[in-house]
């Protein structure tokens, strides 16, 4: 693991000790990694998104109707 200094502003250092205190996370250390991680994840998605946006745009207009879409989507997005 690598040690880092970083500075945060006043009201983020109140609510990081705040975090910490009310036992949600053992240190400030978990806190960040876990925001990090938190980020990353919708990263993630943002950029499955926009493949999907991309690759929608350069298909033409559809075919299908309301419902077929919708069913469509539903099936992307669960699996």
């Amino acid at each position: 693991m690598h040690r880092q200094s970083i500075s945060f502003t006043e009201p983020n250092e109140a609510w990081l000790k705040e975090q910490v205190e009310s036992e949600e996370y053992s240190s400030k250390s978990e806190l960040v990694n876990d925001l990090i991680r938190q980020a990353r994840g919708k990263q993630k998605q943002i950029d499955w998104l926009q493949a999907k946006l991309d690759k929608a745009k350069s298909s033409g207009v559809s075919t299908m109707n309301k419902d077929e879409m919708i069913s469509y989507i539903k099936s992307e997005v669960h699996g």
